[in-house]
């Protein structure tokens, strides 16, 4: 494609070469950024070169689509007539990045299923982000800041490190859309990293063997009741912990002994239909007693003693304090192996864990196959109540 001497809305749209492209004679001092980008496409974004103080600067108008080539032309002539006037252009650019991360967490707020991520997100940048670049311009924000943030964690806490570093990115690709500043050092600063030794840390989980016994101790226990109930529904169920500690009675179908968990609490944002062995009846059964036999539907079914769910650390640290090798999440890895060695066939395997089911496998693939899931944990239950 012809470098244009000044931009088109075609030509913008069209570019893939990368390089800088500038707006004309007329334009302001506006430029196209071209980058190549993470994911193989393009990275595009607008920058307006002025003098001020006699110095040349770059200003950051945003990324395009977000910003289009009008509205990047609009914004290039109201800084230019800034200038004139007397003012700097750059005055927006004073916001900092804990400024940037609170709009950015707030619009990304409503979308996001669990209510607790943005509390989430304000711990991570208050432990790692905030002591160093809070208070710092968003535009100011250097790579050598994100290497100060995520460097020193990087290998010994990779994956808190990663959650970091995305989230930092989050914030500085909001302050390009709105023009803050022109770049994401988020960028470079994952290219400097050292590569990961490779070693992915996952949940502990116990041998098929041992989560009987673990079941047995965590019940001898004298933790609160549902600690010890959801625990074992759990290693019943091989659910997520947040599916089961959050689990209402409206949930439970006793008739057909199904637990349906709606789309906003299963990872994959769809809703599951859980097949109950008698084993987990059991639990529920136990459950019930402790709320007078008649609890009302949207109650919890595994409170904690405040009325609340239970907390995943509290079961945590029951396991650690009762020297259970594996996590509660590490549970379903064990079910997940017992079921290989035991000849579930994959998609059957897949289902009873709740995962997505990718490419042509998933278009073709329209059921649950809950009956098979049903003997399949039936099977499991049989094998680490006996």
């Amino acid at each position: 494609m012809d470098r244009p001497s000044s931009l088109s809305a075609t030509f913008v749209r069209q570019v893939k070469h990368p390089g800088r492209y500038g707006d004309g004679r007329r334009g302001n001092g506006l430029s196209l950024l071209v980058k190549p980008a993470a994911d193989g496409g393009t990275s595009k974004s607008w920058s307006q070169r002025l003098y001020i103080n006699r110095r040349p600067v770059m200003i950051g108008l945003g990324a395009y689509p977000v910003v289009s080539l009008a509205d990047a032309r609009a914004k290039a002539l109201e800084n230019r007539q800034s200038l004139s006037q007397g003012r700097d252009p750059r005055r927006n650019r004073a916001v900092t990045f804990e400024q940037a991360a609170e709009k950015t967490i707030a619009l990304h707020a409503d979308g996001w299923r669990n209510p607790r991520t943005a509390d989430h997100w304000r711990s991570t940048f208050g432990r790692f982000a905030y002591p160093t670049i809070g208070n710092k311009p968003v535009a100011e924000v250097t790579t050598a800041d994100v290497l100060a943030i995520v460097g020193p964690i990087w290998l010994k806490r990779h994956e808190q490190a990663r959650k970091t570093l995305g989230r930092i990115r989050a914030v500085l690709r909001w302050a390009m859309a709105e023009g803050l500043t022109d770049r994401d050092a988020t960028e470079a600063a994952r290219a400097a990293l050292p590569k990961p030794n490779g070693v992915v840390q996952h949940h502990k989980a116990l041998p098929a063997s041992e989560v009987g016994d673990a079941i047995r101790r965590v019940q001898d226990s004298g933790a609160w009741w549902a600690t010890k109930a959801v625990y074992e529904f759990l290693a019943l169920t091989g659910t997520r912990s947040g599916e089961a500690r959050q689990a209402t009675w409206a949930e439970i179908n006793t008739d057909t002994a199904v637990w349906e968990i709606p789309a906003e609490r299963t990872k994959t944002a769809r809703p599951m239909r859980v097949p109950l062995s008698t084993a987990a009846l059991g639990v529920l059964a136990e459950a019930r007693g402790h709320a007078d036999g008649n609890p009302d539907r949207g109650a919890l079914i595994f409170p904690s003693p405040t009325g609340r769910a239970a907390s995943d650390a509290t079961v945590s640290k029951l396991c650690r304090e009762l020297g259970i090798r594996g996590t509660p999440h590490g549970l379903r890895a064990t079910l997940r192996s017992w079921m290989a060695e035991e000849g579930v066939p994959r998609e059957t395997a897949e289902q009873v864990l709740g995962h997505a089911v990718a490419g042509v496998e998933a278009a073709y693939m329209r059921s649950d196959l809950l009956e098979r899931r049903r003997e399949v944990l039936q099977r499991w239950a049989d094998y680490i109540t006996n």
